[in-house]
């Protein structure tokens, strides 16, 4: 039987980003003397250990339950920052991150999205949102959690612009693996096998709402959380739990599929009928060579569907409520490299469907390629100037300021910094500190 190896080095990034793919295979494989990775071992082996979640759940951790999302941010201080340092990441009350910068002025802009909107791996001040707001002389409020998928995002989105009547402005933040995300039911039975959970300080990605394919109907179902109080979440413990809950997750498999970490006990009825919902013609889950290419492109093809369907949905809540609505996306791992070296990015479906819709639209992988033509660098030296993973406080500062004058733009009326007035008059009110 497969025991969990923890790995020692820090995997913060990887599962966060969704680099997880990029370690080797021998950490993802569970084979049987005839070479089957199965499936149904998988699962079972997917079953989180008690002492983990009795921290997540009772202690101070980088998350904390939610019965909706799953999880949302907590209190916690990593040990992920630059020049090995710890990182102070904090939430208040209702799980946005502590912000500090104007917070006692009214709040125009909510931003929500994984891990680049939260932005991890920085303190809390050193976020994009605080560089911007100290920039326009006003709050950014940011409601973003690594490790969410789009669909995550959304209905984070939904409960807080239903009751927060400040807020005009949303910003939905889009990374290229959130696609994939959406659908899991519980994205940890993704990533579990590589991923340190530093005793329950760092576990997340338990179950959650989603939305997933309805094979019966051939539509689109958006499904609650399958675990709904911190009680429930030691059900996550029992292997059969894991196992039953999850056998039919299409998209669990074609993940896996695609990484070669499984090979045998799946689905491939199920399977099949999703390809023919989906239209895609030629499906073969019979021979090892397709087996990874199939379901590359069916895992593809069910998230992008899924993603048109939220963007959707989010637009149409977004016009009920009055609000403006700005899609931001942002992919480094996966669609910047592809950019800069003149290849079709590999979810141009979706940004196609963006434009083609009439989104308010900001891509910061072209700010990125721009950028990067003016340096004399190799790519991954261009990286080290922004990155450690996700962006270092300095990638935050540079991508507040891309997105500036989108911002600007958007804002009416304009921030108090942006205001032409002709008498040139200060007015401090709501600026000043009253103690003396």
């Amino acid at each position: 039987m497969y025991r969990r190896k923890f790995i020692k080095s820090n995997f913060i990034t990887a599962a966060a980003t969704g680099l997880i793919p990029m370690v080797p295979n021998y950490l993802f494989e569970v084979s049987n003397s005839k070479g089957e990775k199965s499936y149904k071992e998988y699962l079972r082996n997917s079953a989180v250990p008690k002492e983990v979640l009795d921290v997540f759940l009772n202690e101070n951790s980088w998350a904390q339950f939610d019965p909706e999302v799953g999880y949302i941010l907590g209190n916690h201080m990593p040990h992920d920052g630059i020049d090995n340092s710890y990182t102070i990441s904090t939430s208040m009350k209702d799980g946005k991150r502590t912000n500090r910068i104007y917070s006692e002025r009214p709040c125009r802009i909510n931003t929500y999205g994984n891990s680049f909107t939260q932005c991890h791996q920085v303190s809390d001040s050193e976020t994009w949102q605080e560089y911007l707001a100290g920039h326009l002389g006003e709050p950014i409020q940011n409601f973003g959690m690594g490790g969410f998928g789009i669909y995550q995002a959304y209905r984070r989105l939904l409960r807080r612009e239903k009751v927060d009547k400040n807020s005009k402005y949303v910003i939905l933040y889009m990374w290229g693996n959130d696609y994939v995300r959406s659908v899991f039911r519980c994205r940890y039975a993704s990533y579990y096998k590589s991923w340190n959970d530093y005793g329950g300080t760092m576990f997340h990605g338990n179950f959650w709402c989603n939305i997933e394919m309805d094979l019966k109907v051939g539509k689109l179902v958006e499904k609650e959380n399958r675990i709904s109080s911190k009680k429930e979440m030691y059900k996550m413990c029992d292997p059969e739990f894991m196992y039953d809950n999850l056998k039919d997750d299409l998209m669990l498999q074609l993940h896996l599929l695609s990484y070669e970490m499984v090979n045998s006990d799946i689905d491939a009825k199920g399977l099949k009928k999703l390809a023919k919902i989906l239209g895609l013609p030629e499906v073969d889950f019979r021979s090892p060579k397709k087996m990874k290419l199939t379901a590359k492109a069916l895992r593809d093809k069910y998230s992008f569907e899924a993603t048109k369907y939220i963007l959707d949905k989010t637009r149409e809540f977004c016009d009920q409520q009055g609000k403006k609505l700005l899609l931001v996306h942002f992919d480094h791992v996966n669609v910047l490299y592809e950019m800069v070296k003149g290849k079709t990015r590999y979810d141009k479906e979706i940004i196609d469907f963006i434009k083609a819709k009439g989104f308010n639209f900001f891509d910061m992988n072209e700010m990125h390629l721009e950028d990067f033509k003016k340096f004399n660098l190799s790519l991954d030296q261009y990286m080290e100037r922004y990155f450690i993973g996700h962006y270092t406080p300095a990638g935050n500062h540079f991508f507040a300021y891309a997105i500036k004058d989108k911002i600007v733009d958007l804002l009416d009326p304009k921030p108090i910094t942006y205001q032409q007035r002709g008498d040139k008059l200060i007015r401090f009110k709501g600026y000043l500190n009253k103690e003396k």
